[in-house]
């Protein structure tokens, strides 16, 4: 029994070659400017990072880019934000892949379909991994919904094989994943559920649902709006997304500083440590404003470490936090057993 002509298309990844003869004009244009603009939004970012810093005032923030290190503001970027990275990449490549194989006629002028057929495969591999240690636990069923999502399209594209193996890799492994998914998550799907975080319940439990739907084409009048829609709501929320969380990302280590001047009691100046020169020690208060402490009257000097937050919701998965992701498991951090009270504003008591 022959497949029909798209089906063979698509099965023989041949969508590329044979469907897209016909370009949407302007298309080559419309992705000029978006690489023209994509470098730009870490640059204003960093910018609005550094306005929201000086509480507004345009003097305090020309100070700031006199002193601030560049290097310091891109790790603090690609630290807060290395989680959307991956998630770009796996989106675009399970969208792409849906409109590619229900729409293959339609391919020359969807740049989902497009990008995804262009898509390296080590490029999702790396994208996984990453996601895999920077995503919050509670996303982590989301990740693997993707994941079999990628490898059910990915065979469709594909040559075409045998009945029985096609339907283990779009039907059996996306079951089977759901099912060791929900047993692993079970316990923290019930605690969410008492707790009333019904967000967190459901971002537990309804990920593994959707595994198998997503491994095939849907009607094709409707796959313009299940892929391109979605994209492009995704689209216009990551930006705000990701100021929000990088607007309140430090940049600037926060020091506390004892300060002696006669006739004076001892005080402690608590903020964000911008230089130290010469002449004086640059302060930036919580406040929002600028303190030049000569350095003769610095009496002691500390760093404050950053509180380590509770977690928002205290829901655990067989202990582990749901807000954490895995890096902070594995990697090595700093125990804090006793504050510094020059941290709390009060000068260091010497004897």
């Amino acid at each position: 029994m022959s497949l029909p002509a798209d089906d063979q298309l698509i099965r023989t990844g041949a969508v590329s070659k044979e469907q897209r003869a016909l370009a949407r004009p302007g298309y080559r244009a419309e992705l000029n400017w978006l690489l023209a603009v994509l470098p730009g939004f870490p640059l204003l970012l960093l910018v609005l990072r550094l306005w929201y810093l000086s509480r507004q005032d345009l003097p305090t923030m020309l100070l700031l880019v006199q002193y601030i290190n560049p290097l310091g503001m891109v790790g603090a970027l690609f630290i807060t934000l290395s989680w959307t990275v991956p998630a770009a990449i796996l989106l675009v490549r399970v969208l792409g892949g849906i409109a590619l194989v229900s729409s293959p006629g339609h391919t020359a002028t969807s740049f989902l379909a497009v990008a995804a057929f262009r898509m390296p495969g080590w490029v999702v591999v790396i994208a996984v991994g990453i996601a895999a240690f920077t995503w919050q636990l509670r996303m982590l069923p989301l990740l693997m919904m993707l994941v079999v999502a990628i490898l059910g399209l990915t065979a469709v594209q594909g040559e075409p094989g045998e009945a029985w193996l096609m339907r283990w890799i779009t039907l059996g492994v996306p079951i089977i994943v759901a099912i060791i998914v929900w047993i692993f998550v079970w316990p923290g799907v019930v605690a969410a559920i008492r707790a009333g975080d019904y967000a967190t319940a459901a971002l537990l439990a309804l990920p593994p649902l959707f595994g198998p739907v997503l491994t095939g084409p849907v009607p094709e009048r409707w796959a313009r709006i299940a892929t391109h829609w979605p994209a492009v709501a995704v689209a216009f929320a990551i930006p705000f997304m990701v100021g929000v969380v990088f607007l309140r990302a430090p940049v600037l280590p926060d020091s506390a500083i004892e300060v002696v001047t006669e006739g004076e009691p001892i005080r402690v100046v608590r903020g964000q440590l911008i230089a130290v020169d010469d002449t004086s020690t640059t302060m930036l208060e919580a406040t929002g404003a600028v303190t030049f402490i000569p350095n003769g009257e610095v009496r002691s000097k500390t760093l404050c470490p950053q509180a380590a937050g509770d977690p928002e919701s205290g829901l655990t998965v067989r202990g582990w936090p749901v807000e954490a992701p895995a890096l902070e498991w594995i990697a090595p951090t700093r125990t804090v057993t006793e504050i510094d009270p020059r941290c709390l504003g009060r000068p260091l008591n010497r004897g």
